[in-house]
């Protein structure tokens, strides 16, 4: 089957994701990527037509894909893009059967996100060069990014009218072109107001772009100069593997470590789901927990052998009675 006539039926699907259901580019693009693995691997198998696709044929790719040392959570992904796509293809078709309600995707246990302490936010912040324009426009987003909790995206798409210096609060456009209000504090206010009053029209010169934050050209920012510049200014601070959405986790466990109500942090973050935001709970409770262990004086009390020995005793004892 030549790839244009595989791909025709994808084009279909991600424009339906695209102007019916209102996904993101960077959704799209992240469908696009998924499965284009799948047509790779069809095409291997020599696959005539969308109709010879089988049981078989998926249960093949996952096992490729496991195969492929990729992590669980990056093939629950793919698989769910497949999915999406044969349920869309089965609708189209009227297929009566639809293969892919018999793949089943891996288990993908549920990591906890890493997070910067405060001190290392602290110390990431002082990095910029404020003298600059460059360093003040760096300064000024990256108190946004731990302010406001934002996405790299949702960053770089702000514009000037989103953001209100007087209520001190930013308009939001998240997922779905879900718009959501998310206010920010006195020091990141003073330092955008630093950035639009001294560095600002230096970036835009003679463009007009609508663009909250400008490259040095007078241009949008792109999500990748965000990650780049970010761990620029990580790695002078001593900190490794530092991007955007850290800053984000880090804004989320800090509110939540300083009594912030769940259903507020679940509101700013833009999580459609509450379940989404209650992995920074079990943030929250290592965190007490290593406190606890660190700072309690009897938390690290070794037991006497004959403690020990009761202990394991009362253990044995109510492991019978279950």
């Amino acid at each position: 089957m030549k790839r244009g006539a595989l791909w025709d039926r994808i084009a279909d699907f991600l424009d339906t994701l695209l102007l019916e259901k209102n996904f993101s580019q960077n959704t799209i693009d992240a469908y696009r990527r998924d499965l284009s693995r799948f047509v790779e691997f069809l095409e291997a198998k020599g696959v005539g037509s969308w109709s010879e696709l089988n049981r078989e044929l998926l249960t093949g790719f996952a096992q490729q894909l496991a195969g492929q040392g990729l992590a669980a959570s990056s093939r629950c992904r793919i698989i769910s893009a497949v999915r999406s796509f044969l349920k869309y293809l089965a609708q189209q078709e009227g297929w009566n059967d639809n293969p892919a309600e018999f793949l089943e995707s891996p288990k993908a246990g549920r990591s906890l996100p890493r997070y910067l302490t405060q001190e290392q936010v602290a110390a990431l912040l002082e990095q910029p060069d404020t003298s600059s324009p460059l360093g003040l426009r760096d300064r000024a987003i990256m108190e946004l990014l731990y302010a406001a909790g934002l996405r790299v995206s949702e960053l770089v798409s702000l514009e000037l009218n989103q953001i209100d210096l007087d209520q001190n609060m930013v308009r939001i456009k998240g997922k779905g072109q879900k718009e959501r209000i998310v206010p920010f504090g006195e020091v990141s206010k003073m330092w955008i107001l630093k950035y639009l009053n001294h560095a600002r029209p230096k970036l835009a010169g003679r463009g007009h772009s609508a663009a909250l934050f400008l490259s040095r050209n007078g241009k949008p920012l792109t999500r990748q100069m965000v990650w780049r510049m970010i761990n620029a200014y990580a790695a002078k601070a001593g900190l490794s593997n530092v991007h955007p959405h850290l800053i984000r986790h880090s804004f989320a466990t800090h509110l939540l470590e300083g009594g912030a109500d769940l259903r507020s942090v679940q509101t700013m973050l833009g999580h459609a789901s509450i379940s989404t935001t209650e992995i920074y709970t079990h943030l929250q409770t290592a965190y007490l927990v290593e406190e606890h262990r660190r700072h309690h004086p009897r938390a690290k009390k070794r037991l006497k052998k004959s403690e020990a020995q009761a202990k394991f005793n009362f253990s044995t004892t109510l492991e019978r009675e279950k």
